[in-house]
């Protein structure tokens, strides 16, 4: 692989690394701080407004992310957003404006830097020298980077946690993504050139400049899924991916406490979904070329919706609840992966950022918000109903989907050949 998406798929594992062993720091700090409960979701609260309307006051700033400078840059700001909180704890001491602050600014770097860094990936991924199908396969390895973080991070941190203290852990995440954005500084903007670069289709124009990193054309979100269809489509079931999640997590957790069996039955629900999903995903990379895009995004929403239908029958049997839940989880990679494929082959430049951001405000976003009312959702109508409803609205979602692609592919055809009588056919 490029030393340059190799940088940028490690940058990936530092930052997930050390945002998943401080998760379980900062709500102690914060209830440390301020003796009130309520404070302790503030920072992940505030952080989830920049990233719901990222799509729209990011739309200037995404075309001038296309390089690792520019993210350093992005990162240095996390930083600052990161150090708000110890260094107040360290002095005038932590309080709701001080969380909040810190939420807003780690949110909204956040909510730009994933899709910029994917879509630098895939930019550098086209650079004459690199063999088809590379962006595919370097977006597969920053995903397995970023899902093998949650296998081992989390363990690590309740160690810490207890070697340390709290505080010293959010010193440790701010100077974890200090390094990641050191690392960053050394990856170029990709920059077609040349007669390769006409060939392999950069789009660059007559004068020689390269349109996708021209920042005079920025079009929207909608703009962009609009053009394509089945893009849209495929980051549309992410996003009720997204919505429906809070189904797995709050509903196990609260399925195990209908079932007398507190703590159990979600454990054991993560760790078969976590280990099926880190295993499969060193397999993603080096099999995502001859992954056919849009069916693979349909299957794995259909089996992970079928996950969903089954997990009240497997309960409170932990083996049958950790096994349908690996099932689940077995599919998701290669969706994900298909999805990213996806963005590379239909975009390019700003379109292919903002396609990147409407998957991570639509995934990212729909999953804040399940999780705002799912609570509400099992508390009036039970763990068990809620995790049918949302396997059969995934379900159903994916294969209506389907369905309208190949009735939109086939009535464009009939339309290019001009042969009406073909729809019957």
């Amino acid at each position: 692989m490029h030393q340059h998406l190799t940088t940028l798929t490690a940058t990936t594992f530092v930052t997930w690394t050390g945002q998943r062993i401080t998760a379980v720091a900062l709500p102690l700090v914060a209830l440390d701080q301020t003796g009130d409960a309520w404070t302790t979701g503030l920072v992940g609260g505030f952080a989830g407004l920049p990233l719901l309307t990222s799509a729209w006051w990011g739309r200037g700033l995404r075309s001038r992310l296309t390089s690792g400078p520019a993210l350093a840059v992005l990162l240095g700001v996390q930083v600052l957003g990161l150090l708000l909180v110890p260094a107040a704890a360290a002095g005038v001491g932590v309080g709701a404006v001080v969380l909040c602050a810190s939420g807003l600014v780690t949110g909204a770097t956040s909510a730009m830097l994933a899709p910029a860094q994917r879509a630098l990936t895939a930019d550098l991924a086209e650079l004459p020298g690199n063999p088809p199908g590379t962006g595919a396969r370097a977006l597969a390895w920053q995903d397995l980077a970023h899902r093998s973080s949650m296998i081992f991070a989390p363990a690590l941190g309740a160690w810490l946690l207890v070697a340390w203290g709290a505080e010293p852990l959010l010193w440790c995440e701010a100077a974890a993504v200090a390094l990641a954005a050191g690392a960053m500084l050394t990856v170029p903007a990709a920059r077609h050139e040349g007669p390769a670069a006409d060939d392999a289709g950069a789009g660059a124009r007559p004068d020689g400049t390269d349109r996708r990193q021209s920042p005079d054309a920025v079009p929207s979100v909608r703009a962009v899924l609009r053009a394509h269809p089945d893009l849209a489509i495929g980051i549309g079931l992410a996003g009720i991916g997204g919505i429906t999640w809070f189904a797995f997590t709050l509903g196990l957790a609260l399925l195990g406490a209908e079932l007398d069996r507190p703590g159990e039955l979600i454990a054991a629900g993560m760790t078969g979904y976590g280990v099926a999903t880190v295993g499969v995903s060193f397999v993603v990379p080096l099999v995502v070329h001859r992954v056919p895009r849009v069916p693979a995004i349909v299957v794995s929403w259909v089996t992970l919706g079928l996950a969903y239908l089954a997990l009240p029958l497997a309960a409170p049997n932990l083996l049958a609840v950790g096994v349908v839940s690996a099932l689940g989880g077995l599919a998701m990679p290669f969706g994900i992966a298909a999805l990213n494929a996806l963005v590379v082959d239909r975009t390019t430049g700003a379109e292919r950022s903002a396609a990147f951001t409407a998957e991570t405000v639509l995934h990212s976003g729909g999953a804040s918000a399940g999780l705002l009312v799912g609570g509400a959702l099992i508390g009036a109508f039970g763990a068990g109903p809620v995790l049918v409803v949302a396997g059969v609205l995934q379900v159903v979602a994916a294969l209506g989907a389907a369905v309208w692609l190949r009735t939109r592919h086939r009535t464009a055809r009939v339309r290019r050949s001009g042969h009406p009588s073909d729809l019957y056919v």
